[in-house]
């Protein structure tokens, strides 16, 4: 009876040595993983013209002074609404370039900002903007047939339409996502996987494969870090 009591007592006395052990390797990995997050450099970069490949970068734009900043623009959205620079200036943007006929890589995408706009979709300083480059055939009412298809919340994601050269304009002079190569002209095309992070001052913050669901896992998480830059928590 009394070796039975022993292993009793003895196991009585294990269990809280148990449970404090595993609280103390709890905290202890808590401790790591914040300790991480702390030195850890979450500031994202800030890309400049010549910084990039110079295949994208108009020579004229190598001129500007100081920081590249997105330029102005006035485009049509899938809800007929105009959509200027000064209502998108604040947010962060991910934007890319895409038509509606397109059957290779734009459903990809599309099919990606989708995810974008699901991970931010009740917060408001995050905008996407879809640029049709066949702007003569995405009308307002076909994009607003291929924003539904993708059930696009248009208060957050705009697909715009307007004029050609300026829309052209914007991929290579502003974003960078094309190579710096025609005019904007009816023989003119661009054709680009990219997705581009700006952040609410106008800036380049971050290129990702708008096809790749493990570069978009990237730009979600830049999107955060982003977000806990702007709000001044960046270490």
């Amino acid at each position: 009876m009394n070796g039975a009591g022993d292993e009793r007592n003895s196991s009585d006395r294990t269990w809280p040595l148990v449970l404090r052990a595993s609280i103390v390797a709890g905290i202890f990995t808590l401790a790591v993983f914040i300790g991480y997050r702390l030195l850890r450099n979450d500031t994202l970069p800030v890309f400049q013209p010549a910084q990039l490949d110079q295949r994208l970068v108009d020579p004229a734009v190598l001129k500007e002074q100081g920081t590249h900043h997105i330029h102005d623009f006035d485009l049509i959205d899938q809800t007929g609404n105009h959509l200027t620079l000064d209502d998108v200036r604040g947010h962060i943007i991910v934007a890319d370039f895409f038509f509606t006929t397109c059957t290779s890589i734009c459903p990809k995408m599309t099919g990606q900002m989708t995810r974008v706009q699901r991970s931010f979709k009740d917060d408001e300083r995050v905008v996407l903007l879809s640029h049709s480059v066949t702007p003569e055939m995405d009308s307002v009412p076909v994009l607003r047939s291929y924003a539904d298809r993708f059930q696009a919340d248009p208060g957050k994601w705009h697909f715009l339409t307007g004029d050609r050269k300026q829309i052209y304009d914007l991929a290579r002079r502003s974003y960078f996502a094309a190579v710096n190569e025609g005019d904007g002209g009816p023989d003119d095309f661009v054709h680009t996987e990219n997705f581009v992070l700006v952040d609410p001052l106008l800036r380049i913050r971050g290129f990702y494969d708008g096809t790749s669901t493990a570069d978009v896992d990237r730009l979600i998480d830049d999107i955060s870090r982003l977000e806990r830059e702007s709000n001044g928590n960046a270490p």
